[in-house]
């Protein structure tokens, strides 16, 4: 599966001097709020070279929490400044010398390296999600990094384009054409916050049907006609059973034919007249036909490749067989009687 991010929209609020990594198909998705520090080529980069990087890049500044730097005068402390940003400079030079025009890092990016990687023409990327970096890195075939010491070794990602783009009120940076495949940014919109929950429900439902469906590759025909064909099976061996059992199976027949009369309202169709025929087909020996919803009509599935996850089908029937029986035991245990009490003969 490729990495996929979901954004809603207006969801969380922009401040100053942030954007997005966003992507559209074909392109990476990184969902947290991020910083970006672009170079002198403005806000868009061909074909470029990446480096992923989780290394703090905000040694310009002493952080050695709990200790004291005595000085006898003003200059010791420009001395000490002098050499932090020294150290830093040779750090990006570092950096520098792999190649690159874009830097991603997970941690903070100080002024001081900003205004280095923008002499140096190179878009600066600071604080981006540890799980963003890591899809990034996965789609644009990159690597994180840590040290900068053998360039030979590192691994950069590549992508081909890198632009800044604007989806409603919010700018985002566009990762396209990435070197390892494809991944893509699902934009959600809605008037309210259930509108956009229940879309984001929705596509999650349909992600996990995909991911079960690459695992387990087997598929069955949809628009009801797997449940129409079960129904069937049950109903001729319920006709075949003598005893209070073929009652149950009727009724469990019932219920899988409830399924393509749910697909039927849901779609705003006349549900009798349209199962009544599907009913009718599979008795033709159309073992094959189903609810066409785009038309109101029974089709052919097979024509129209209208196909369900077996694994997914599969899954339905038992857990709601395994609900039902579940539900007759408590049935069954409420309505027992009582124990009767009997004397005891033979007291302590």
């Amino acid at each position: 599966m490729t990495p996929m991010s979901i954004f809603r929209h207006g969801a969380d609020e922009e401040k100053a001097e942030t954007a997005r990594l966003s992507s559209f198909i074909g392109a990476i998705a990184i969902g947290d709020l991020v910083k970006s520090t672009l170079g002198p080529k403005g806000m868009r980069i061909e074909n470029a070279n990446i480096l992923i990087a989780n290394t703090g890049m905000d040694t310009d500044k002493i952080k050695i929490f709990g200790s004291r730097v005595r000085v006898d005068s003003t200059a010791k402390v420009a001395e000490i400044e002098t050499a932090e940003k020294e150290k830093m400079k040779e750090k990006v030079e570092r950096i520098l010398k792999h190649g690159i025009n874009c830097f991603i890092n997970r941690q903070l990016i100080y002024n001081y390296p900003e205004q280095l990687f923008a002499s140096a023409g190179v878009m600066a990327i600071e604080h981006a999600d540890f799980m963003g970096v890591e899809r990034l890195a996965l789609v644009t075939g990159g690597e994180i990094t840590s040290t900068f010491d053998h360039p030979e070794l590192v691994k950069l990602g590549h992508c081909k384009l890198i632009e800044e783009v604007m989806i409603g009120e919010d700018m985002l940076i566009h990762f396209s054409g990435v070197d390892m495949g494809e991944a893509c940014t699902i934009v959600l919109r809605g008037a309210t916050q259930q509108i956009l929950d229940e879309a984001e429900r929705s596509l999650h439902d349909a992600l996990c049907v995909l991911a079960q469906t690459v695992k387990e590759t087997r598929t069955v025909f949809g628009g009801g006609c797997s449940e129409m064909l079960m129904a069937k099976a049950v109903s001729d061996l319920a006709n075949r059973t003598p005893g209070k059992e073929a009652v149950a199976m009727e009724s469990f027949a019932k219920a899988l034919m409830m399924l393509p009369t749910i697909i039927a309202d849901n779609a705003g169709y006349d549900s009798a007249e349209l199962v009544s025929q599907l009913r009718a087909a599979h008795q033709d020996n159309k073992s094959t036909f189903g609810l066409d919803m785009t038309q109101g009509a029974v089709g052919d599935m097979a024509a129209l490749g209208i196909t369900e996850s077996f694994q997914v089908k599969r899954q339905v029937l038992l857990s709601a067989a395994e609900a039902a029986e579940m539900i007759l035991r408590v049935d069954n245990i409420i309505k027992a009687a009582p124990r009767k009490r009997v004397p005891d003969h033979h007291p302590c």
